[in-house]
């Protein structure tokens, strides 16, 4: 079995690698080349804790396995660890032995900004200028970085509960030349481009805080009772997933669907438009809007792509096991 520890995936994995590892697997899974297994998702009753299992299976790739791992939120205030801890395990789809230990921290937050900038290549208007961040914690920051690269934006806008936080997302724009503006959410009218990166319980963005034409890429909700922008949003847009399973149980959609606005038949797979068979945009005043709800094969195709890269690179830990 190989061993990929999490200190050594900052100098393995890039931007450009997740985002054509996830966008390969998003079209494997429209295509039915690659499934996901259900989520397990349980509070252990200890420390706050989220803990919980995604995996599943790529026919194409031959890859098989699962992210193991959760949310502490008092890591970061009593520890120094960031809240998010992962790891990914690999198996041999033939022999079911384990084939890699892959740290899964920094893939995971590659990954979940790859699904969002794969969202912008394939949904946003080319003309799209201004980028919207609600959110600027620790993802956001990924998150930003990756879809500047999909468009030549001028102007990053952001709104943050806390605002203290957002010279996080302003340090990114300045290093991408670009002026920041802070803005109360009505403000999101302006963007072309939103990317909603919370994890809030309750929506901030509303219907009327968007404006015709923009994309926007919800990657907060993948819990039940999660919720980022006003179900009403999604009964205006046409609405994307990476799995339409996902969306309407953990995902944003599982509100418009409770309330009866939106039905299963509504929500498009995004690899469906990656492969062709789903047009996508199809107007410049159509509101566009990905569910990103984080799925395993996201989290086991960046870790494959991590191992092939530390196996050339001869730096993956062999161990007997």
């Amino acid at each position: 079995m190989l061993i990929v520890p999490e200190r050594d995936i900052a100098d393995l994995m890039t931007r450009e690698a997740a985002f054509d590892a996830v966008e390969k697997v998003f079209a494997a899974m429209a295509s039915g080349d690659a499934y996901n297994f259900p989520v397990v998702r349980e509070a252990i009753g200890h420390e706050g804790a989220l803990y919980g299992f995604k995996g599943g299976f790529d026919r194409a790739d031959l890859t098989l396995g699962l992210k193991a791992g959760g949310y502490w939120p008092n890591n970061l205030e009593k520890r120094g660890l960031i809240n998010h801890q992962s790891t990914v395990f690999l198996f041999d789809p033939d022999t079911g032995k384990p084939s890699a230990m892959v740290g899964g921290n920094l893939l995971t937050a590659l990954r979940t900004a790859a699904a969002s900038s794969v969202s912008i290549k394939h949904l946003a208007r080319a003309d799209a200028k201004v980028i919207g961040m609600i959110g600027a914690g620790h993802q956001a920051t990924f998150q930003l970085r990756a879809a500047l690269e999909q468009r030549t934006f001028e102007k990053v806008i952001g709104w943050n509960y806390h605002p203290e936080m957002l010279p996080n997302i302003e340090k990114v724009a300045a290093e991408a030349g670009l002026p920041f503006e802070a803005v109360d959410l009505p403000g999101m009218a302006g963007a072309d481009v939103i990317i909603s990166i919370t994890s809030a319980f309750a929506p901030s963005l509303m219907a009327d805080h968007v404006s015709p034409g923009t994309h926007l890429a919800c990657m907060g909700t993948d819990t039940r009772g999660k919720q980022e922008v006003e179900a009403g949003l999604l009964a205006r847009a046409t609405v994307f997933t990476d799995e339409v399973a996902q969306s309407i149980s953990i995902g944003e959609a599982q509100h418009a669907i409770s309330d009866g606005l939106i039905k299963e038949s509504d929500i498009a797979q995004l690899g469906a438009v990656i492969n062709g068979t789903h047009p996508g945009r199809t107007s410049e005043d159509q509101i566009t809007l990905f569910d990103g709800t984080g799925v395993g094969l996201q989290d086991l195709a960046v870790a494959a792509a991590v191992v092939d890269l530390a196996v050339d690179r001869g730096i993956a830990i062999e161990v007997d096991f």
